[in-house]
């Protein structure tokens, strides 16, 4: 990516592009517009996360931002061997920007998905490995690290329409306290905090940057709490 790169919004037909997709999600339709998802879904994209990630290491200095596919910017392609839905491509744009040096799923990161009609922002971790699962299980119960978590949830909720996301299990996992005043922060297998929106006019410009960040900063501290969790138990 030059380092001139400049980013100006993404073009009405990145999101016209998803809405057909949605209705014609063949090999066939997709290989035949392939020069559309090049021009108005790549390109926009690799730009904003050279730009987005410029702004980002204002709030977390080491942050990865990696403007190719399968770097931040998710490839379109399902992996559909698990699945019953054998629908090939994915109708979302989705754009992580990750903190650690460690495979970028077990990193906390921030991301941005695109899913016409809507447009959702987050933080966090969507689904920890079971190293981290335990660090985090333990530090939800440490009496300094689970009061830092706590107040980083509050802090974040205060701070706009914000869902705190990746409750799953039922039970307090075996060993751990139900009576411990943070139990139900054990139920969870990930940790994100997360909004939904319509989509803006800011996507269609630079202003995208300005309301992206904005949302990001507010969110953060649960990407702190995360990244200082992961160095504390040495996992990347």
């Amino acid at each position: 990516m030059a380092a001139n790169s400049t980013f100006n919004g993404f073009p009405k037909e990145c999101v016209k592009f998803y809405e057909e997709l949605k209705r014609n999600n063949t090999r066939e339709w997709f290989s035949e517009r392939k020069p559309d998802f090049d021009n108005y879904v790549t390109a926009p994209a690799r730009d904003f996360v050279f730009e987005m990630g410029k702004r980002l290491k204002e709030i977390s200095p080491a942050v990865n931002a990696d403007p190719r596919l399968n770097g931040s910017i998710f490839r379109p392609y399902r992996d559909t061997r698990f699945s019953k839905d054998k629908t090939p491509y994915k109708t979302h744009l989705g754009i992580f920007f990750w903190e650690g040096e460690g495979p970028k799923m077990d990193c906390p990161g921030y991301y941005f998905h695109l899913e016409p009609p809507h447009m959702m922002l987050g933080a966090g971790n969507h689904c920890f490995s079971k190293p981290l699962l335990e660090a985090y299980r333990d530090s939800v119960v440490d009496p300094k690290h689970g009061a830092a978590l706590v107040k980083a949830l509050k802090t974040v909720e205060k701070r706009g329409d914000y869902a705190i996301g990746m409750k799953h299990y039922k039970k307090t996992p075996r060993g751990y306290d139900s009576r411990h005043p943070n139990a139900e922060l054990l139920l969870y297998n990930g940790l994100t905090a997360a909004v939904t929106m319509p989509i803006p006019r800011e996507l269609y410009s630079a202003e995208l940057l300005d309301l992206c960040f904005a949302r990001f900063k507010d969110i953060s501290p649960v990407v702190e709490w995360l990244v200082e969790m992961a160095a504390r138990a040495r996992i990347p």
